[in-house]
């Protein structure tokens, strides 16, 4: 599937590799292992590639595809798109998850995101990475983001989070930009503790979800008449 409304450019991520001490969650030999990865997008600034701005948009797409076949399975007249995510896989962050997530409820309005314990669009994954936190898809048409312990430790968790499941709304890094812009990550260093995103990083996810999930819904719709 082809999203028609073209992405903004750049990529996803915030990876650290400097162990640090602090309150954030311990690591531990029993965390979850996360899906294969096929694409990934992480969240410091090296990390910016074209291929990343792809694996942005593959991401992406698999959340709206998800969405859009359940929308079309269960018609709705909700106007608000529901993106549905796990925490199962992420115990230690799920407040964090749970402040990012309604951060981007009371940011946006043309769609929403909401926990579930089955079918889910997409889900949370933690434990240790030497590339630090990241969003990700597995190759089967399903995303997930990854939060790394260190990485939450050095830098503000909750903008990571944030910053992560702005991925999953469709938004790709910008690392050269201000604290006050949430896409720019890991740019502005660990000071930075913005977990908001600005006027135009709303403004485009209403864009992308009013347009481009009408895009999705239409293909999925048609995918079913033939059935």
């Amino acid at each position: 599937m082809r999203i028609s409304l073209p992405l903004l450019s750049t990529a996803v991520g915030l990876g650290l590799t400097a162990a640090v001490l602090g309150t954030g969650p311990a690591a531990t030999a029993t965390a979850p292992q996360a899906p294969a990865r096929a694409a990934t997008v992480g969240y410091e600034p090296s990390a910016g590639t074209g291929e990343e701005a792809l694996n942005n948009r593959a991401f992406f797409e698999a959340v709206i595809k998800s969405v859009a076949e359940k929308r079309a399975a269960a018609p709705t007249s909700t106007a608000a798109v529901t993106v549905y995510y796990s925490t199962t896989n992420a115990p230690s962050f799920r407040s964090q998850i749970s402040r990012s997530t309604s951060i981007w409820n009371s940011s946006v309005a043309n769609v929403r995101l909401q926990e579930s314990s089955s079918g889910a669009d997409f889900a949370y994954y933690e434990g240790n990475d030497s590339r630090g936190s990241y969003a990700s898809t597995d190759g089967h048409g399903s995303g997930y983001i990854f939060l790394d312990y260190r990485q939450n430790q050095q830098y503000d968790s909750t903008r990571v989070t944030a910053h992560e499941t702005g991925h999953v709304l469709g938004l790709p890094d910008h690392y050269s930009g201000p604290c006050s812009e949430l896409m720019s990550g890991g740019g502005p260093g660990p000071s930075c503790t913005n977990a908001y995103p600005n006027a135009n990083e709303r403004s485009r996810v209403n864009q992308l979800w009013a347009y481009g999930f009408k895009a999705a819904l239409d293909k999925a719709l048609q995918k079913s008449s033939q059935r």
